[in-house]
């Protein structure tokens, strides 16, 4: 989500829900190969250069081919301003009226409706795949991002390899570093594109890479998905992720209806689950337009 404070990549809740059970997958992949992920951890730039070696010998291991650890991971370096991020993120609090008037405005409501139309026959094609209309799909867009236009411009692979590195969550950022440069094994994306969030989500819904790595979709069905640049297939992937996640064609997404649980998956803080709601509802038309309503 873009704002102009530094909520912008405050979401814990999402980042280590859609993560942390992914995070198995890849560092499963060391358990695989023999090796055990780096231990060693470091809380600031001394040691790094050391680690990161190390690590590229794991990743190898792991079977991430050389050609991609060194594209990759080459030219990377410690960047203090990623954990200046990490250090100050703060969650989204609980009060509603207070976080969905800042983030559903009159604005973005217009944004959203032109974009419903322009990518109409997009919305009709990922429903009928999905069962996720377009309104949800746009709100999560608008709330993530700002519509793809504010993606965010961080080094993927520095931020995820700096992370990985500090002793704060080592395990965790490992497991999504792995999963990044199997990305780009897969073909899906080069490294020089992989810039997103300080946190390394990546594409127009910010996917972590783990997600990424399971749940993108390209809509037309063929080749390696772009949740960077192509806004039909970060829609579609958002789309995939939500159906794996329990969403049920045609059922209200409120909560206390069907599937407000998989708005949940999304993002494990309720007041967000709920923006998203009131987001796509506002999209649909379903809230009465009020001057001065969020």
């Amino acid at each position: 989500m873009k704002e102009a404070t530094d909520d912008v990549f405050a979401r814990p809740a999402r980042v280590w829900l859609r993560g942390a059970a992914l995070g198995a997958m890849a560092a499963a992949a060391f358990a695989f190969s023999g090796a055990a992920a780096p231990q060693d951890c470091g809380d600031g730039p001394d040691g790094f250069a050391d680690w990161l070696a190390r690590f590229k010998q794991e990743a190898a291991a792991a079977g991430v081919s050389p050609s991609v650890i060194e594209t990759a991971l080459g030219e990377v370096a410690y960047d203090e301003e990623v954990l200046a991020h990490d250090r100050r993120q703060h969650g989204f609090g609980k009060n509603f009226d207070d976080f969905a008037g800042k983030r559903v405005t009159a604005n973005r409501v217009k944004k959203g409706r032109s974009l419903l139309i322009r990518y109409a026959e997009a919305f009709d094609a990922i429903e009928r795949r999905y069962g996720v209309p377009g309104p949800v799909l746009v709100a999560i867009w608008g709330l993530e991002s700002e519509f793809g236009a504010g993606v965010g411009d961080v080094p993927t692979f520095t931020a995820l390899a700096t992370l990985a590195y500090d002793c704060r969550r080592p395990e965790r950022f490992r497991a999504e570093l792995v999963a990044a440069l199997k990305i780009v094994e897969r073909g899906d994306l080069d490294p020089a594109r992989m810039r997103g969030a300080w946190a390394g989500e990546l594409g127009q819904t910010q996917f972590l890479p783990s997600t990424y790595l399971k749940y993108a979709v390209a809509i037309a069905g063929a080749g390696g998905a772009d949740l960077i640049d192509n806004a039909e297939d970060a829609l579609a992937s958002t789309a995939n992720f939500l159906k794996a996640k329990g969403w049920k064609r045609g059922q209200g997404w409120h909560e206390g209806e069907p599937n407000y649980a998989a708005l949940l998956q999304w993002n494990a803080a309720p007041v967000y689950a709920k923006t998203i709601a009131y987001f796509a509802d506002r999209l649909a038309g379903q809230e009465e337009e009020e001057e001065g309503a969020p």
